[in-house]
């Protein structure tokens, strides 16, 4: 393992514990977690979700033909 390598998962280790509340007992995962990223392999583990923030939900599109709007669904009565 190069310096340089045990440096960055070193220090992206310890932003992990950060984020995830400073935790006692986490560092292997944490470790773990880090040296994926850093090896191009993404994110791994339980505390993974915690490292990114989540995306927006989108909506829901509608199923092709079925009406969505309470208006629409029934006829107008006159």
């Amino acid at each position: 393992m190069t310096d340089n390598r045990q440096e960055r998962i070193r220090r992206r280790a310890h932003a992990i514990w950060e984020q995830a509340g400073r935790p006692d007992g986490a560092h292997q995962q944490h470790w773990d977690q880090a040296a994926a990223e850093i090896d191009g392999g993404g994110e791994s583990g339980p505390k993974a979700k915690t490292a990114r923030p989540k995306a927006p939900a989108r909506p829901k599109e509608p199923a092709a033909g079925k009406l969505t709007s309470s208006k629409t669904a029934r006829p107008r009565k006159g």
